[in-house]
């Protein structure tokens, strides 16, 4: 028997206490949907500068950016061509940076609009029902 199971077991069963409530959402609050969606663009900045940092360092120890160069500088016929000097991982990572920036800013600003767009088509629409159950 499980622990979930006991703990079950030990809880008084009351017959009829599957009551269901249902409500209506009919208000988004402004500020908090902005802090929610500020939280969201936050940690998916990070993430996109995380992912950024270990791709870049998985393609340089692959060796890609070694087989890139030679191919490079065949067809340029440059000697000392180097595609790091273009992508350099201070550089990539600072470009990161820029779009992870521009994503919290559209981000958060899309969380507040869709808000205020939930706010008005309520007065349409009546709101959404959301049933609740007590188990």
């Amino acid at each position: 028997m499980s622990i979930a199971e006991k703990l079950q077991s030990k809880t008084p069963r009351r017959s009829g206490s599957n009551k269901q409530v249902r409500l209506r959402l009919v208000h988004v609050d402004f500020w908090s949907a902005m802090k929610v969606s500020a939280i969201l663009g936050l940690v998916l900045g990070i993430v996109q500068l995380v992912v950024t940092f270990v791709m870049w360092t998985l393609l340089q120890v692959v060796g890609l950016f070694d087989s890139f160069n030679n191919v490079l500088r065949d067809i340029l016929a440059q000697p000392d061509f180097e595609i790091t000097s273009i992508l350099s991982l201070p550089q990539v990572l600072m470009f990161t940076l820029l779009v992870a920036v521009l994503n919290f800013v559209v981000i958060t600003v899309m969380g507040a609009v869709v808000a205020v767009i939930y706010n008005l088509s309520v007065r349409l629409t009546g709101g959404l029902q959301v049933g609740f159950a007590n188990q």
